[in-house]
């Protein structure tokens, strides 16, 4: 079958971080390279999201033309994608006049129909000043959920809660600051409601209209859960307009000025990149999304499910004709040494910025790549550390697969003048290949199934096999008894025919570095088909690199970063974590400035700052926020109190000693900070599991460290 793939349109007002790059790009990457060597037909577009709200936002604040900003990062996203090996076959435009045209008349094929819209007129926010309507990202005020006063007119990012903007408490514009005022205003809604009961039984069953789509077993469980929360729900209609002036414009009559929301045109984009590629190939676009013998699947981070699983297969099947998604393999998120991505804390690693820092670092692109594939949020969320990245890479990179094929080389000149030796068949020969053969089928069968940290695991297991074998074998001690023993070229031929099938299946993880593999064994890089080859030879019992076949030299193929003889590699390392203590060092002074101090009380009054700890000390504190619940004396004491907080996900008992600044009854419902990985301890003969954090002035009076108002319990303090 053709596979048509499509990764999530990166929104083109900003650059792409890391966590955008674990999420949607790298494992359809790895998935696309995969089945191109399997000799498949394969098509992956992509391309720049470029209307909405936030891009027009930006634009009048710089006071620039939106066409600046999409310009600008479509093309540093395309040249990051391009520099990271991200193989797109087509990365397309949604400003581009082809969207345009496929966007308006997919609207018109389904207004013909007479059934999917209703038009309905609503109350909307309308700035005064500004003189517009306010789309939903043009709105700030007080989240009714957590009691965030930054929350947006159609979500709250502290407490992630979907928002209509009429649910906010004192909104305000963020055009002008003036508060808005409701206007009546007409749009366009897609009856999402009139598709649940199909939806319902395609995302539980697989099938659609008695006949199986896909196997519902094979979706990752925390995409059909989202589903299914959404569809026992209730599904309603859903505006697919806005009144902007910049987007595509609504091509019916009685729509001067509304434009598609960004969430109805982004998806047909998919449609429209492959009509581009098939115009500049000369082929048929519609055998990849309408053809009996193509599969389609979506490659995207969790926060898009909802509109990849229920909002566009609606819009598909509504349409008539196109396939729906066989899969839609969605990552969780990403983090960055216990935090989330933050540019405006500058917390986080862009990836344009990483290649900048790493243009020295040898193997810095597949440095990367391998430590997101090794760590990537397939299931649950992860975290992206610097330690990792180092330990990812000498362990895996450098000790296994890079040491292993730099033994191979050397021995193989040394002893066979670089040619694999000629062998013959043997029981042992035998076991070994078919260990080699199960362990590249292994590794296919994971990257097929969406498995794409067990596929890495695949893969140095087998370098571990390799180097393993190899020291068993000790061809050195049995050339130094006899130079002509035939074991000696057993093992040799053997080792060779694994470092030619690490060189095959480094592909799809670190194709850069897979080419150099390649190279040290004298092989030309790897081209569509040749994967299922190889894998079709070993099988058959027949050698990827046959005897007389002469060898390159790999020499050092990944120098370690935590090496005692050059740490210029590890220098960079130490840079980035630099550039992490000083966004940590900004975040405390932007707090410390904003906290309120008492008159008198200043920098002398104060108890002196405590020794130096490193930044691994600090990471080890989990802080979190909490609310007390119950607090009464510890009896026979005077200073302690033991209290019950709530964490969220569970309660625990505290003994604090603040029983002579605070009555108990005073402070039950108290939101505060606490650190909750310090081991228990009995206090006066009551557990305590957890420490509340206070402060003290120079007179000894205790606060607490109290979070902002609305924060919910168990959430991370950084």
């Amino acid at each position: 079958m053709k596979t048509l793939i499509t990764s999530a349109l990166p929104y083109a007002n900003g650059p792409l971080h890391l966590g955008h790059l674990a999420g949607a790009y790298l494992p359809a990457d790895i998935f696309a390279r995969y089945q191109r060597l399997m000799g498949k037909e394969l098509l992956w577009v992509c391309g720049s999201d470029e209307h909405g709200a936030a891009i027009t936002l930006r634009a009048k604040k710089e006071g620039i033309d939106p066409r600046e900003i999409i310009d600008k990062y479509h093309a540093l996203n395309k040249r990051s994608f391009e520099e990271l090996g991200i193989s797109f076959d087509y990365y397309h435009r949604t400003s581009e006049l082809l969207h345009h045209e496929t966007s308006q008349a997919f609207f018109l094929k389904l207004l013909e129909q007479g059934d999917q819209f209703e038009v309905k007129t609503t109350e909307q926010y309308y700035d005064a000043e500004a003189e517009q309507f306010l789309a939903d990202r043009y709105i700030k005020g007080t989240c009714p959920n957590c009691g965030s006063d930054q929350a947006f007119g159609d979500q709250c990012e502290n407490c992630g809660k979907d928002l209509s903007p009429t649910e906010l408490i004192n909104p305000v514009s963020t055009i002008s600051g003036a508060k808005p005022e409701l206007r009546e205003t007409k749009h366009w809604f897609f009856r999402l409601d009139r598709h649940e009961e199909w939806l319902k039984e395609w995302i539980k069953t697989g099938k659609v209209d008695g006949v199986q789509r896909h196997d519902p077993k094979d979706w990752k469980k925390h995409v059909t859960g989202q589903c299914m929360s959404w569809l026992d729900g209730g599904l309603h209609a859903r505006s697919i307009t806005r009144d902007l002036d910049w987007g595509i414009p609504v091509p019916v009559e009685g729509a001067d000025g509304k434009v598609f929301y960004v969430w109805f045109d982004a998806p047909i984009g998919y449609i429209s990149a492959t009509k581009q590629w098939a115009l500049e190939n000369g082929t048929d676009w519609e055998e990849w999304w309408k053809g009996d013998d193509s599969r389609l699947v979506h490659f995207i981070g969790k926060d898009n499910i909802v509109f990849h699983c229920i909002v566009f297969p609606a819009m598909l099947k509504a349409h008539g004709d196109y396939n729906l998604p066989e899969n839609v393999p969605a990552n969780q998120f990403l983090n960055f040494e216990g935090d989330k991505f933050s540019k405006s804390r500058g917390w986080g690693i862009e990836l344009h910025e990483y290649l900048e820092t790493f243009k020295d670092f040898e193997n810095g692109k597949d440095a990367i790549r391998w430590a997101l594939i090794r760590n990537m949020p397939e299931n649950q969320d992860a975290d992206f550390t610097w330690d990792g990245f180092t330990e990812y890479y000498d362990k895996d990179l450098a000790d296994k697969l890079g040491n292993f094929f730099n033994r191979v080389t050397v021995l193989t000149h040394k002893y066979f003048e670089g040619a694999v030796p000629q062998v013959s068949d043997s029981e042992a020969l035998t076991q070994v290949q078919g260990k080699v053969a199960e362990a590249v089928h292994t590794i296919g069968a994971h990257i097929d199934a969406y498995r794409f940290k067990d596929a890495a695991v695949a893969f140095v297991e087998l370098a571990s096999f390799g180097n393993t074998y190899l020291q068993d074998a000790a061809p050195w001690s049995l050339y130094k008894a006899d130079p002509n023993d035939p074991v000696i070229a057993e093992t040799m031929f053997v080792s060779i025919q694994i470092a030619a099938a690490l060189a095959i299946t480094a592909t799809p993880f670190i194709p850069f570095a897979a080419e150099r593999l390649r190279s040290a064994l004298n092989q030309s890089p790897a081209t569509n088909g040749d994967w299922a080859l190889s894998l079709a030879s070993i099988s058959d019992g027949q050698p990827l690199l046959a005897a007389g076949h002469v060898l390159g030299q790999a020499g050092v193929l990944f120098p370690k970063i935590e090496d005692r003889k050059d740490d210029s590699r590890k220098q960079i390392i130490e840079g980035e974590r630099a550039k992490m203590v000083a966004a940590l060092a900004a975040k405390a002074a932007v707090t410390s400035a904003t906290a309120s101090s008492s008159p008198g009380d200043g920098p002398e009054e104060r108890e002196a700052f405590k020794a130096e700890c490193t930044f691994e000390d600090f990471l080890k504190l989990d802080l979190r926020t909490a609310t007390i619940l119950t607090a009464e004396l510890v009896k026979k004491s005077n200073k302690l109190l033991h209290l019950t907080i709530d964490l969220g996900v569970e309660q625990r008992s505290v003994v604090s000693g603040i029983a002579k600044h605070f009555a108990p009854e005073d402070i039950i419902g108290k939101h505060v900070c606490c650190v909750v990985n310090l081991a228990p301890r009995k206090m006066a003969g009551v557990l305590s599991e957890a420490m509340i954090l206070m402060a003290e002035d120079g007179e000894g009076k205790l606060a607490f460290v109290s979070p902002p108002a609305g924060l919910g319990n168990g959430w991370t303090v950084r």
